[in-house]
């Protein structure tokens, strides 16, 4: 028989209300121990809140919510020993060199006095620090004091690491570095992560939440997501073909795999077609008998399937 994976997070029914406004309404999820989820949701849906409230820094209205098996109202001190934050905007001391504040974030959190030499030691290989340790935080990039953040929310070596946007303000080197560092902290650690920037959520990743108006939207694999979206199990075909807009979409629309024709673009003699095939259904020859049976000269076809950014964009359009 196989054995479950144990629980990391918990959170059954979780509401929080704020003066009568409801922002959180009955979610419900787990996450399993060394997953890598990604917390996916517009401004304002909500994503923030929950991830305060699983950090025992702010109590649920009604639900229950447990990390690491403690509950976040009866145990939060036990709860933040296990948890490591990354917030949003990181607030550093600027007027601290790295290597000093590391040290007075670690006291804080209770890391023996005997223990802190190591951990700073150990944060500032892991986020690749060690170039910078001995310099003030007011000095660095945007990029190192992301990293300061990160080795901060790794100083006492939590089980759980919990990211809000921790790519914020990079630019594209810093972001791929970034996300390289959370793809091998993924390995020893459970690690929920916030983020806008949903190529790094399919980069990351193992699983997805999509939040909404204080819902859980879905909750599945990319892969498994991108099946919500039209065509999205089998993927559209882009085609572009010199024919008559209104014969090729009747001839296209008479093959069986395919759900629906869509016209795109017209130009010239030219136009470009999006056929969205049938779920388990790979239209591509059937389509290219066509074009050549009716000698329509062919300039592109290409198979697109869904991205996580066509899910997202369905799931929380209103």
């Amino acid at each position: 028989m196989g054995t479950t994976a144990e629980p990391m997070i918990e959170v059954e029914q979780l509401t929080k209300s704020y003066a009568g406004r409801v922002v959180l309404d009955r979610i419900s999820f787990q996450v399993t121990r060394g997953e890598v989820v990604g917390f996916l949701g517009p401004n304002g849906a909500g994503k923030t809140t929950t991830m305060r409230i699983l950090c025992a820094y702010l109590p649920p209205t009604d639900g229950k919510v447990r990390v690491a098996g403690y509950d976040v109202v009866e145990n939060p001190l036990a709860v933040r020993r296990h948890v490591g934050y990354m917030p949003e905007n990181v607030p550093l001391y600027t007027d601290m060199r790295v290597e000093e504040y590391l040290e007075y974030r670690a006291r804080l959190k209770g890391v023996p006095k005997k223990q802190l030499a190591e951990r700073v030691a150990i944060v500032c290989e892991v986020c690749q620090l060690a170039e910078v340790r001995h310099r003030g935080i007011g000095a660095l990039s945007k990029g190192f004091r992301q990293r300061v953040g990160l080795a901060d929310a790794l100083i006492h070596d939590p089980d759980l690491l919990i990211l809000d946007e921790p790519t914020i303000g990079l630019d594209p080197h810093q972001i791929r570095s970034v996300r390289d560092l959370i793809r091998e902290l993924g390995k020893k650690h459970t690690v929920l992560l916030s983020t806008h920037i949903l190529s790094e959520v399919e980069a990351t990743c193992s699983r997805v939440l999509i939040i909404h108006k204080g819902r859980i939207e879905a909750a599945d694999t990319p892969e498994n997501l991108s099946r919500l979206v039209r065509g999205g199990g089998s993927g559209c075909l882009r085609l572009e073909i010199q024919a008559m807009r209104e014969e090729a979409s009747r001839l296209l629309e008479e093959i069986s795999g395919i759900e629906e024709v869509e016209v795109v673009d017209e130009k010239d003699s030219w136009v470009t077609l999006q056929l969205f095939a049938k779920p388990g259904e790979d239209i591509r020859d059937q389509v290219f008998d066509v074009v050549r049976q009716k000698g329509w000269r062919l300039r592109e076809m290409s198979r697109q399937r869904a991205s996580l950014e066509d899910v997202f964009v369905e799931l929380t359009q209103d």
